[in-house]
């Protein structure tokens, strides 16, 4: 993977947590800095753990499966780009559900938007990153967007409110950046590899 395709599936990934920091923006009313660097720390780490567990499990098999990698890879990234658009058309309230600001909310839901990465991290098994040097720039990048675009979120969801949060499709625009690249990823093994 290029550089420039790892900053865009940091970005694709990082929607989510996006999107769910809008919302806890939006319930948190005004800026609080302890919830608000704890909630854009915690999907930071957890966005960035992920992948590393799931190429840790992936890279003990990857061998033998070589010549159908780049499909798993893309059915994975395509799989999840479609459940993310999907989720993106369902009508949600902004409700005061949750508390953004109870360690244990902000964890569940940093667990909760980093399953993601969990399988994009068995598609960089597949993509052929075999040592930990090489996996720690795409897991950095992964969890420092992350943080950026939920501290992003959180400032939005504060000063933006219901209205304006809704209409940007965060989802929907990291979902089509997921496929997008699986689509590239076939593309090269199947017609330039």
């Amino acid at each position: 993977m290029t550089g420039l395709e790892i900053w865009l599936l940091a970005i694709g990934l990082a929607m989510d947590c996006f999107a769910v920091s809008i919302a806890s923006g939006i319930i948190l009313k005004r800026i609080q800095w302890k919830p608000m660097l704890t909630m854009a720390l915690a999907f930071g780490f957890f966005q960035a753990l992920m992948p590393l567990l799931g190429w840790i499990g992936a890279s003990t098999f990857s061998h033998l499966i070589e010549s159908v990698d780049h499909w798993i890879a893309f059915g994975i990234l395509a799989f999840l780009g479609g459940r993310m658009i999907i989720e993106s058309f369902k009508d949600e309230d902004c409700r005061q559900d949750i508390n953004p600001a109870s360690l244990k909310v902000v964890f569940t839901m940093a667990v909760a938007t980093s399953i993601d990465a969990l399988a994009v991290g068995v598609s960089f098994a597949f993509l052929g990153i075999r040592d930990y040097s090489a996996i720690l720039y795409p897991i950095g990048i992964i969890g420092l967007v992350s943080f950026v675009m939920s501290l992003i979120g959180l400032f939005f969801g504060i000063k933006c409110r219901c209205g304006i949060a809704r209409k940007l499709r965060a989802e929907l625009w990291g979902g089509i950046i997921l496929i997008l690249i699986g689509v590239k990823i076939l593309i090269e093994h199947l017609f330039f590899n």
